[in-house]
């Protein structure tokens, strides 16, 4: 059961990739990168963002779950700054949580995103990156940053491995490279 599927080319921090491209609405296609498993790609990204954030001063990494989970490990190994990951479903231990609403271009839904009571003291006040995958919509960094500002905390940059879509709209995002939407 071999499916022919386009992809689109990319080099991403000195690694090799063919991101395939998928239909996330009528007319609409994305190059869709996902990090999950590939450890080379995973750990190329966290040194060439941990480069590009060398120069800035924060305290805490945060990402929502779930793709970006590796890339901010390695980021956070290599950085030696602590992360948080806000969750996308709610568990009672994780006891009382600070929330924000968003949309991602990839499920079309409103997703609620959580803060978990134990890495509060984590965020509270702190000067924090937010860091993502991709950035298409920039729906997931907005309730990213809400939750952060809920608890006084800063956003000082915001970093992805690539920026999608406009990149124009993305010109303040640090990240390793840009990919295009494809419209039919």
């Amino acid at each position: 059961m071999s499916s022919q599927r386009s992809v689109y080319p990319l080099e991403i921090a000195g690694v090799y990739r063919e991101l395939p491209l998928f239909e996330v609405q009528p007319g609409l296609r994305i190059a869709v990168l996902n990090i999950l498993g590939d450890t080379e790609l995973v750990e190329a990204c966290a040194e060439a963002l941990h480069e590009k954030l060398s120069g800035l001063s924060y305290d805490v990494l945060v990402t929502a779950e779930a793709k970006s989970i590796p890339l901010i490990h390695a980021l956070s190994r290599v950085s030696q700054k602590p992360y948080v990951v806000l969750r996308k479903q709610y568990r009672s231990y994780m006891g009382q949580t600070i929330q924000a609403e968003t949309l991602s271009i990839t499920t079309g839904r409103p997703q609620t995103l959580y803060l978990d009571e134990k890495d509060l003291s984590l965020v509270e006040g702190k000067r924090a990156v937010l860091l993502d995958d991709v950035i298409s919509t920039g729906s997931t960094l907005e309730g990213m940053g809400k939750i952060i500002r809920q608890v006084d905390g800063e956003v000082v940059a915001l970093a992805a491995i690539l920026t999608e879509g406009d990149q124009e709209k993305w010109a303040e995002v640090i990240s390793l490279g840009h990919i295009p939407l494809f419209t039919d």
